[in-house]
């Protein structure tokens, strides 16, 4: 290409002698004056590739050479009829500098200033969606024109590390508790300028089993047929019921037989290993029927109901529920609960609590005491540690109880040496968020280590200390701020944490939720 360019820049070079010949002679060509009139047009493209394109003018230049000044070596030599070049720049000021030759190699040098910024992104939209397994999991996309990639900042810790990301990933963040945050991202583009959006989002406490009405967040009681519903305190706290809060159901005078309330539940029911379900009521009669209805969120249609039958009048009782054979692939995610089932309203108030499910056998669960014959407390120790249930060897003090868990610890055992218990069901934090327990330790100062599982949600632990010795005293591991939707159903206990084991013997004994 350029000797196409050295061809034309002669032939108008011998086509301009000639003229002069026939005018006045070689010597006018001599007299013609350098360039003059130098200057340059740089227009860039805007789409953050850097490519910049350079129109030269001038009076009397036949070629050009363009020198870019970015370190590229060689100049590019155009003629006026290329009109300009191309060339791709970084972001920053360079010098472009041109030298104009006439057709007598006269030179005319022109320098001028050139600065390339990139554009910042553009349209930049965050795209926030809950995770379907897990409410306090957000997952996080963006978009945006000009962007090279983004950074998020999550809006939980002010001290948090960005987190970096291209278009059309996702990255996600399991926040420790419910809220409102400002999730921050910044769009960057190949030069200095950013773009930086920011969007709310709300993290509530997920309604999920067991359903407690001990929760802040709303739990959208639907109500039909007559029946009025509300979450209120809790009439009788007495028995076998004592939390805060409860559901109310109130049948109106005149309500239709199927008047009932319906409980929306953010997750599906997951009915793969347990298929019973369990609810406290407070009736105000003996023989109502109490359906329990499950339905598909989206098609009502799609359910299941079973029925069970109050035997006592002003008080508490547990009812239950098998749904054994349910078809899981059915996505129950509306629990509706029908008091007085098939007789019509009275104006009477009916009182449910605790839907919990379960395998319908007896399970370890909160509190644990170890007294009930037909449960198998299956401890797993570790890192040289043992432990298993036994009688109390020394039912005195604060703990007289028949039986309690004895850990050894024994020689040479690893510092984190310990022993597991899986419930069957998760602990249930929603209003208490301690555990106490009771110890027997022959050494007082000692750590003793409580750590809360369930895979694949991050394990959390408590520390507390023994302060007395050989005799029982109650110790208190505070998970205030645990996440419920975590489920964590595996108690780890550690005895003298941090040593090596030396053939200790201890006791545990009574392991419960506390405010």
């Amino acid at each position: 290409m350029k000797n196409l360019k050295y061809l034309f820049s002669l032939f108008l070079v011998l086509f301009l002698i000639g003229c002069a010949n026939d005018d006045n002679g070689i010597d006018n060509v001599d007299n013609v004056a350098a360039p003059s009139e130098m200057s340059a047009l740089f227009t860039i493209t805007q789409d953050n590739t850097g490519t910049v394109s350079i129109y030269p003018n001038s009076k009397n230049a036949t070629t050009y050479d363009v020198f870019f000044g970015d370190g590229t070596v060689e100049p590019e030599t155009i003629t006026p009829v290329d009109a300009f070049v191309k060339h791709k720049y970084a972001e920053g000021v360079y010098t472009v500098k041109i030298i104009g030759y006439g057709i007598n190699g006269l030179s005319t040098e022109y320098t001028q200033t050139l600065t390339v910024t990139f554009v910042p992104p553009v349209d930049v939209e965050i795209l926030v969606e809950t995770a379907a397994t897990n409410p306090y999991q957000k997952n996080i996309t963006a978009k945006a024109l000009y962007e090279t990639y983004f950074e998020v900042y999550f809006g939980e810790d002010p001290n948090q590390v960005p987190v970096q990301f291209n278009e059309g990933q996702t990255v996600s963040h399991t926040y420790a508790a419910t809220g409102t945050y400002t999730v921050k991202v910044i769009a960057y583009s190949g030069g200095i300028a950013v773009t930086e959006e920011t969007t709310e989002v709300q993290v509530l406490d997920p309604i999920v089993l067991p359903v407690t009405f001990e929760s802040a967040a709303s739990y959208n009681l639907g109500f039909f047929g007559g029946a009025a519903a509300a979450v209120v305190n809790n009439p009788s706290a007495s028995g076998i019921n004592n939390s805060a809060k409860v559901a109310k159901i109130t049948k109106a005078a005149g309500a239709e037989v199927w008047a009932g309330i319906s409980v929306p539940l953010d997750v599906p029911i997951d009915f793969s290993t347990m298929t019973t379900l369990s609810i406290k009521v407070y009736s105000p009669t003996v023989g109502s029927v109490i359906k329990l209805k499950l339905e598909n969120l989206a098609d009502a249609n799609i359910n299941v109901e079973v029925d069970a039958t109050t035997t006592v009048a002003n008080q508490w009782e547990t009812l239950t529920y098998s749904f054994a054979g349910i078809n899981n692939a059915n996505n129950y995610q509306r629990v509706v609960v029908f008091y007085d089932f098939g007789n019509n309203g009275t104006g009477a108030s009916f009182y449910f609590d605790d839907i919990v499910q379960s395998s319908g056998l007896p399970q370890v669960a909160l509190p644990l005491t170890f007294e009930n014959s037909a449960l198998t407390y299956s401890f797993t120790g570790f890192g040289g540690s043992d432990a298993l249930v036994i009688t109390n060897p020394d039912a005195t003090g604060i703990n007289t109880s028949a039986n309690v868990g004895k850990m050894v610890k024994n020689s040479g055992a690893q510092t984190y040496a310990g022993a597991f218990i899986v419930l069957g069901q998760p602990i249930d934090f929603s209003s208490m968020q301690k555990i106490k327990m009771k110890v027997w330790s022959p050494q007082a100062g000692i750590t003793v280590k409580l750590k809360l599982e369930n895979t694949p949600a991050t394990p959390i632990e408590k520390d507390a200390l023994t302060t007395v010795t050989n005799q029982w005293e109650e110790l208190t591991f505070d998970f205030t701020g645990v996440v419920n939707a975590n489920n964590y159903n595996t108690i780890t206990i550690f005895f003298e944490f941090g040593a090596v084991g030396s053939g200790t013997t201890y006791y545990f004994d009574d392991i419960k939720l506390s405010n």
